[in-house]
């Protein structure tokens, strides 16, 4: 089993159509959403990166070529060019970005395709035995060298990271009538949550039977069933953004510069 960052590589479910956010993923795939200026796919991949995971395979679906688009132009976006506007040619001046040591390999896993589904078409690019699963639409402070760690020395064929899930209301904390402290959003006391960022043993696969599986209910239920699916508890920061006001709450911390996910 590798246990570099640099060999094990990153799936990333980008395929979903995001309906509770339809006032952005109406015309944008969900991992296309902005945080600050960069798409929530972006900052994922950043989390990954900082730890050493640079090797990415995307999942698409809905509006998948967005996201294609995004990638294959990502180096010219992010470097100072010059373009003969006679030939045509482009000349990069600069390298002005991080990320030019990153893998991204874009899968088209089908417009209905379920989650399970999705990693099954992908598997045929993953190489070892080892790689990470994780959604395009969440971010956390999760340490990814840790987990790895983690994952390793339980032995088991699936390591699935829990979280307290943020309350979507703000807590009060009052005294004889008077509100002494205000929360906004406090994480919860009251049990985990699947918070995705995965690491598994290519063996899992063989408990995703077809395209309509959802890799939440039978395989990791039968995971569950055979003593193959470790915990790994993350007390840190953790957000997905499901809503409209998930997702002005991210935009909010990164613009404050205090996203506790920055971690690169």
């Amino acid at each position: 089993m590798e246990k570099s960052p640099a060999d094990i590589p990153v799936v990333i479910l980008c395929g979903g159509r995001g309906t509770r956010l339809k006032e952005e993923t109406e015309w944008r795939p969900k991992p296309m959403v902005s945080v600050g200026e960069r798409p929530i796919l972006w900052h994922i991949m950043k989390i990954y990166a900082a730890y050493g995971f640079k090797k990415f395979i995307l999942c698409l679906g809905y509006k998948g070529d967005m996201i294609r688009e995004y990638f294959l132009n990502y180096d010219l976006r992010n470097s100072d060019i010059c373009v003969d506007l006679g030939s045509k040619n482009i000349t990069k001046l600069s390298n002005d970005h991080d990320e030019s040591d990153w893998s991204v390999s874009l899968v088209d896993t089908g417009q209905e395709t379920m989650t399970g589904g999705r990693l099954k078409i992908a598997a045929r690019y993953l190489s070892g035995d080892t790689f990470c699963l994780t959604y395009g639409d969440g971010v956390a402070n999760v340490d990814l060298g840790t987990l790895l760690d983690f994952h390793l020395q339980k032995q088991r064929l699936a390591t699935i990271t829990a979280v307290r899930p943020s309350s979507r209301y703000g807590e009060l904390f009052t005294e004889k009538g008077i509100v002494k402290l205000f929360t906004e959003k406090p994480q919860t006391q009251e049990g985990w949550i699947n918070g995705g960022f995965f690491i598994l043993n290519k063996k899992v696969l063989d408990f995703i039977e077809s395209t309509t599986t959802i890799w939440e209910q039978e395989p990791l239920q039968k995971l569950v069933n055979i003593g193959e699916l470790a915990v790994y508890e993350h007390t840190g920061f953790w957000q997905c953004m499901d809503t409209y006001r998930e997702m002005e709450f991210l935009n909010e911390l990164w613009l404050n510069s205090s996203a506790p996910w920055r971690v690169w």
